[in-house]
């Protein structure tokens, strides 16, 4: 009898020991599961934030007191004449992005503008969303607008201003590799949106700093009449107009996380 129980006994303890063997295996397999999951995720994260994100120029670091007037060029046409005009009476250069479909629609125009001194960019070809885009498509849709232009201008252009202000790593990194840069705004009219002459005016005026690049549009209902009161004020307050190609480093510089363009010699100097 005691056989038995010793037997039975020795049974239960084997059985026990095994059921914790096979415990320890499955709970070390979770954890080595979990771990690489953890592992794996931690990892993901670390690279995601590791990525660098690109950005585009909104607006550059200068001691001079210079200010880059921009205009959208996508649909309409009834205003571009009474820019050219208003600018001229201050001696303004400006920066005008057209997008290819409009160049084809009002080729005369392209080359008033040309002719009258202002910089002819790049607004893409039909006006998409590039992010949408293969870095192929991207591609294509500022080489062709570039073909248009410099038809017309004999200049190829190098800067581009995304339609709808939209813009991607990959977008930055296809304007980049076609030797161009790719221009955003710090200072927003909002004239698309219809604002009276007055609003216009107060947004621009009051946000304008040094190396400032502001958004307007050609076919705006009020541009017109508050672009003179904008380049007057800013005018007699000491501001010169460039073109955005003139304000831009070209040299070794950086851009932060507000899109500002800064020298690297600045930052060598403060450190």
């Amino acid at each position: 009898m005691y056989k038995n129980i010793y037997e039975r006994e020795k049974m239960k303890m084997k059985t026990i020991f095994l059921t914790k063997k096979k415990l320890a295996i499955i709970f070390a397999v979770l954890m080595a599961l979990l771990a690489f999951g953890v592992f794996g995720f931690t990892r993901g994260a670390i690279q995601t934030a590791a990525q660098t994100k690109l950005l585009p120029i909104y607006c550059v670091q200068s001691d001079k007191k210079c200010v880059a007037l921009t205009f959208d060029a996508a649909w309409g046409n009834e205003d571009t004449q009474d820019l050219i005009d208003t600018l001229g009476k201050y001696n303004a250069k400006a920066t005008f992005f057209l997008v290819g479909s409009w160049v084809d629609k009002y080729p005369e125009s392209v080359k008033a503008l040309s002719d009258a001194g202002h910089s002819i960019q790049n607004h893409s070809d039909t006006h998409p969303e590039l992010p949408n885009l293969s870095p192929e498509g991207v591609k294509k849709e500022i080489t062709l607008c570039n073909e248009k232009i410099r038809k017309i201008t004999k200049k190829n252009p190098t800067l581009i201003r995304p339609p709808y202000g939209a813009y991607s790593n990959s977008v930055i990194e296809c304007v980049n590799s076609l030797g161009m840069y790719t221009i955003q705004w710090d200072v927003d009219s909002l004239d698309w949106k219809d604002l009276s002459a007055d609003e216009i005016y107060d947004r621009v005026t009051k946000k304008v700093k040094n190396g400032s690049i502001v958004l307007f549009h050609n076919a705006a209902l009020n541009t017109p009449e508050a672009l003179g009161k904008i380049l007057k004020t800013l005018a007699d307050e000491g501001y010169e107009f460039v073109t955005v190609e003139d304000l831009i480093l070209k040299g070794s510089y950086t851009i932060d996380h507000t899109g500002m363009q800064i020298p690297l010699e600045t930052l060598t100097t403060k450190q």
